[in-house]
Order: structure tokens, then sequence, then C-alpha cells
């Protein structure tokens, strides 16, 4: 399975090499776009449970290239640094809270996909627009213990990943599915600014480092140390009388997947072609004639 995915890894991040490569090369068919992304990223998981929050919002930045098929279908190439986090602090559930956990993660998202305008741009001058495709993502979730040292939460295998019930370790590298939409606004015939939501469908819970239940204390204890005991469970920093809790103790929802997304502010840019006629005398009209299909 592990060579599966490194394959399947491998053979991504080859198809959006060539994807940019492909859209590089061909600046001068007039189809170029170049996109910037600033906004913000978030989470729904074990330590967050609403779908959208501003509480534990973070900036978000990210850069793209767009190739223009037609005047509504685009290939898009894009690459986006944000960070999520949670906190069981905020939840209104007293065996969360209690349970105390929280974890950081910076995010490397890639993503290789379709774009799809209901309208075309050149004649409405703005129109709502869809995407969806493939993607990979590094992430690393971490906490700080009770001296504010940074821990890093996977190799400390928190639910016995890696030597309890067959839980095997989660790959810091997965796939993903990116889907979203939103709505764009032509400003010139190069120069276009719009607002969009792009959803993260994932395939593992281990975003926030809490997935299932609970693994056995000593057997946790003999194979990570105390340091691993601790950062499962944290309810004695809140002076709760709570102790460890036994085997199998549900600590999270492995049947409900992770989720992150990013939200913001869009700036693209189309290189126009040695051969664009229509920009004279440093005006610049919002319809392209030759984009008329």
């Amino acid at each position: 399975m592990k060579v599966y995915l490194h394959n399947l890894s491998l053979i991504m991040r080859k198809a959006l090499l060539a994807a940019l490569f492909f859209l590089a090369v061909n600046t001068q068919a007039q189809n170029f776009h170049v996109t910037l992304f600033g906004g913000m990223s978030n989470y729904q998981g074990d330590l967050q449970a609403k779908a959208f929050t501003f509480h534990e919002s973070h900036p978000a930045v990210g850069a793209g290239l767009l190739y223009e098929l037609t005047t509504n279908f685009y290939i898009r190439a894009n690459v986006t640094l944000g960070k999520v986090s949670g906190n069981d602090n905020t939840s209104s559930s007293i065996l969360i809270y209690d349970r105390n956990l929280n974890f950081t993660t910076l995010i490397t998202d890639c993503q290789l996909g379709l774009e799809y305008d209901i309208f075309n741009i050149y004649k409405t001058n703005f129109t709502p627009y869809i995407f969806a495709g493939i993607g990979y993502f590094h992430f690393n979730p971490y906490t700080y213990d009770t001296t504010g040292k940074k821990v890093y939460l996977q190799p400390l295998s928190t639910e016995g990943e890696g030597f309890y019930n067959g839980r095997p370790v989660y790959s810091l590298d997965q796939f993903n599915i990116p889907f979203g939409g939103g709505v764009k606004f032509a400003l010139t015939d190069n120069i276009r600014i719009g607002i969009e939501l792009g959803l993260r469908k994932l395939f593992t819970d281990y975003l926030d480092d809490v997935s299932a239940t609970y693994a056995p204390e000593d057997l946790l204890l003999a194979n990570r140390g105390p340091e691993a005991v601790e950062l499962a469970f944290r309810s004695n920093e809140l002076h709760t009388g709570l102790i460890y809790p036994p085997a199998n103790t549900i600590r999270g929802n492995p049947k409900s997947k992770d989720w992150y997304y990013f939200t913001g502010f869009t700036l693209n840019f189309r290189l126009p072609s040695a051969s664009d006629k229509y920009n004279t005398g440093g005006a610049s009209k919002v319809a392209c004639p030759t984009k008329v299909y």
C-alpha cells in the first residue's frame, strides 16, 4: 500500500510539473493566465466540529496558472500555503473540553484540475465558476507541551499507530479532491479579480492527529514514552482529576474524515501575445473581440 501511494505521489508531482510546463510554453497562444490568491484557511474535524469558523482561521496565500481551452473551460494548476488549527477549549461539550487537545499544522496544497465559467466573461464581464480536480498536500500536526516546547505529534503515535490494534502510521503526504467555486470580474482585457471558496475532501482522519480510540496507556508508554501519554490525553492540565481513559475508549470519530478549505480573493493576469491588436494607445476594452466565440 505504501509503495502504491508513493507511486501515485510521483505521478501527481510529474503531472503537475507537466501541466506547468505545458502552460508556460503556450504563452504566445494568448491563453495563459497567472493567478494569485490571498485569504484564509480553516478546517473541520475532531477538534473543530463546525463547518465554518473564524476564531481558528489563519492567513493563506497561493499562486497558479490557468490555460484557457475555450472561453468557458480552463486547465488550472495551483499551489496554496496555509495553516489550520483546532482546540478542545472552544467546544461546548464537557467531554471534549476535558479532553483538552489542540493542534496546528502548516499545509502545502497542490492541485491540478478543470475550471468552468458559467458565462462567457468576454461578453458579460463577470461570471460565476466552479472547479474540481485532484490534489496532493503535505501536513505535520504539532502542539506545545506545558513548558511551551513545540512537539510534532505523528512520531508520538498518540493512538498507538504502528504498534497497536493494526493501526498504521499515517502519512504526512496525502491525496485529496479539491473542488469549489467563486465569482470573477473582468476589470480589463487582461486583469480579473474574484472571490473563491475551495474545499478539500481528504482521505485521512489524522490531519488533527485524532481519529479513533485511546491506545492502552502502558503500551503507549512502553513504545513512545511519557510525552506521548501526556499529549494523548491532557485533562490533567485542567486539574479536573480525570485520569487517562481505558483502552479503546472513544477519542475521535473515524467515520468522518477531516476537511480543510481556503476562502479569499483572487487576482488574475492574462498575458497578451505579441499579436494583440485591441490594446491601442494605452486604452483597454473589457471585451476581447478575438475571444467571443
